[in-house]
């Protein structure tokens, strides 16, 4: 009997120990993701149960979960608005344009920079694309106010000096889609550029060297070796984008255009915007929180459909 035993202990050594030495070698990386984790934990799973205030109407003497329950009415306020077409088009139209302009910006940059050779120019390049990324959204809308402002901006006078008829940004709805976009653009591409660099830089060079000596050009090895090597990077951002197609950058809509410009609202209203207003002049927590509970259901739906056509196309590429 102690035989047995003894033997079975062994045996359960045996099969932990590849367990144990997998633990032993990911032991690094796992605390390295520790912090995202417990972020992930506090401030995207803990708040989970807080969903349910879209379906009561809330009282702070009651709190979230003594409030009466009144179903799918706070869902209401936007379909009964009349304007959720409009701001589900906005939404989802500036976020394609984001995702689509600003991939195929992000990997042309990313192939501009591994074409130089000059590291010190490279360097420069890299963070002075970069910076922008950390600009506070409240300075880039006041850059633009000083930019675009008719009365003492800097593209109205510029105008005025050459004898043109400045152009009054803040009254014409018509001008802001480029102007939203190309903001957004300056602000986001050297990130994603970067994120692509360092794939392209993972890139073993032997391959380069092997297909220049069998007689490639610059122009193939890019089309042939380094445009293939992005494709799952670029599937893995995209597909990450596209879960948060129907959610608007509140900051940099909101402090560029403002809230109160109603002359600019058809073309810049987005769903966060509209929420925002109706919180202000409202004070109703529930419609929010409808609003973000809409967005994230919709948006779950999205990424699972897009996956499953990765999923059919690339499998290797889907995230699950």
């Amino acid at each position: 009997m102690n035989k047995l035993n003894k033997g079975g202990a062994q045996h359960t050594l045996a099969l932990k120990s590849p367990t144990r030495k997998k633990w032993e070698n990911s032991r690094t990386l796992i605390l390295m993701s520790l912090p995202a984790i417990v972020f992930f934990l506090v401030f995207a799973y803990l708040p989970m149960p807080g969903a349910y205030i879209a379906f009561t109407n809330f009282n702070y003497r009651d709190g979230i979960f003594g409030s009466p329950f009144v179903g799918m009415d706070n869902f209401k306020f936007l379909w009964n608005s009349g304007k959720l077409l409009m701001l589900t088009r906005n939404t989802v139209l500036y976020n394609l344009a984001f995702i689509i302009i600003g991939n195929v910006l992000q990997i042309f940059i990313a192939v501009l920079l591994n074409e130089i050779r000059k590291k010190w120019f490279k360097k420069v390049a890299q963070s002075l694309m970069f910076l922008p990324y950390f600009i506070s959204a409240v300075l880039v809308g006041v850059l633009a106010y000083y930019t675009l402002n008719y009365d003492y901006g800097l593209i109205p006078a510029l105008v005025r000096s050459v004898g043109g008829t400045a152009p009054k940004f803040y009254s014409d709805p018509n001008a802001w889609p480029g102007i939203i976009i190309l903001v957004n653009l300056w602000q986001q591409t050297g990130y994603g550029s970067i994120v692509y660099f360092a794939t392209i830089c993972g890139i073993d060079t032997s391959i380069m060297e092997a297909a220049q000596i069998d007689g490639a050009n610059e122009f193939q090895c890019i089309r042939y070796i380094l445009l293939p090597s992005l494709k799952p990077t670029a599937i893995i951002l995209v597909l990450f984008a596209i879960g948060g197609i129907i959610r608007g950058n509140f900051g940099l809509f909101y402090n560029l255009v403002g809230s109160a410009n109603a002359a600019l609202l058809p073309m810049t209203d987005i769903i966060e915007t509209y929420v925002y207003r109706t919180l202000i002049n409202q004070f109703n927590f529930p419609y929010s929180s409808a609003a973000g509970l809409f967005q994230s259901v919709v948006g779950l739906i999205i990424v699972m459909i897009a996956n499953g056509a990765v999923r059919k196309i690339e499998p290797d590429y889907a995230l699950f």
